[in-house]
């Protein structure tokens, strides 16, 4: 059964920094390419970021890019997201994906307190 398991999140001020990181077990990590999400409350599910399978493209929303960072280490079956410069409008629970699947984990929550 797989498994994406987010970790990372918390509670942080503005201008601080949070690394996250999904998990991956019972899955072929490594031949998909992956994304991170995230959902503010009464707000839709966006993309933050994704990566291919084997790093070389990397793409982020607007709102994110200069700030978030995101890689993946196939060995380990993990991804990461590195952010920086957090504001609070960044504040929602993350979650990871793996692209055109139904594999979700059930998210870490980052809330940036102003």
């Amino acid at each position: 059964q797989p498994q994406f398991v987010e970790s990372g999140g918390g509670l942080v001020q503005s201008g601080g920094s949070l690394r996250l990181s999904c998990a991956v077990s019972g899955f072929p990590f490594n031949i998909y390419d992956m994304s991170w999400h995230r959902q503010a409350p009464g707000k839709e599910r966006e993309l933050v970021a994704t990566i291919s399978r084997d790093s070389g493209t990397i793409g982020y929303a607007d709102s994110v890019k200069g700030r978030f960072t995101i890689s993946r280490d196939n060995a380990a079956k993990t991804m990461y997201l590195q952010m920086n410069s957090l504001k609070p409008e960044d504040t929602a629970l993350y979650s990871c994906n793996a692209n055109r699947t139904s594999f979700w984990g059930k998210g870490t929550q980052v809330t940036v307190s102003s």
